[in-house]
C-alpha cells in the first residue's frame, strides 16, 4: 500500500459517504479522479487488503424487527448447490457454510432473514425449508435481541 491507498483506507473507515456518488466525493476529498478511487479499491480487493465493499443497513431503523439467523443441517455433499439456491431467495441477506461442532451443533448452512413481523419471518423460514426439502435434517432460528455495532477496518 502506498500513501494514497492509506489515505483512502482512512477516508473509508467509517463507510462510504452517503451520497448519490460516493466515489466522486472520496475523489474530491483525496484529490483523485473517481475512476482512480474505484481502481485502487478494486486493486486492494484483488490483493486481499479489502475483503468486500457492501451496504450494512440498520434493519431495525428500516422496520425489520424479526432478524433471524436460520441454521440448517444439510448433507455436506449437497451444501454448495443448496446454499446457492437459498442465497438466491430475495429475502436472504447472506447465506454461508460453517463447520459443524458435533454433537452439540449439527448445523452447517446459515441463512439470515429479516421480517417486519414474526409471521413474515416464519414465512421466509418455511420457504427456505421448501427449497431444502428432504435435505433439511434439522434447523433452528436464532433471532437477534440487540444491535451489534458493525464497523470496518480500523488502522492506528
Amino acid at each position: 500500500m502506498d500513501d494514497i491507498d492509506r489515505r483512502l483506507m482512512h477516508a473509508t473507515q467509517a463507510g462510504l459517504p452517503l451520497t448519490a456518488e460516493p466515489y466522486q466525493r472520496l475523489a474530491e476529498q483525496l484529490g483523485l479522479s473517481a475512476a482512480e478511487v474505484m481502481a485502487r479499491l478494486t486493486a486492494m480487493q484483488d490483493q486481499g487488503i479489502i475483503r468486500r465493499i457492501g451496504a450494512v443497513p440498520n434493519h431495525y431503523q428500516l422496520g425489520y424487527r424479526f432478524n433471524g439467523m436460520s441454521v440448517w443441517d444439510v448433507p455436506d455433499g449437497q451444501i454448495d448447490e443448496l446454499g446457492r439456491q437459498v442465497g438466491q431467495l430475495p429475502f436472504v441477506s447472506h447465506c454461508y457454510q460453517r463447520p459443524r461442532h458435533l454433537p452439540e451443533w449439527p448445523y452447517n448452512l446459515f441463512a439470515m432473514v429479516h421480517g417486519k413481523t414474526q409471521t413474515e419471518a416464519d414465512s421466509q423460514i418455511a420457504q427456505i425449508a421448501d427449497v431444502l426439502g428432504t435435505a433439511n435434517r434439522a434447523n433452528q432460528v436464532l433471532y437477534s435481541t440487540k444491535i451489534l455495532k458493525k464497523t470496518g477496518f480500523r488502522s492506528p
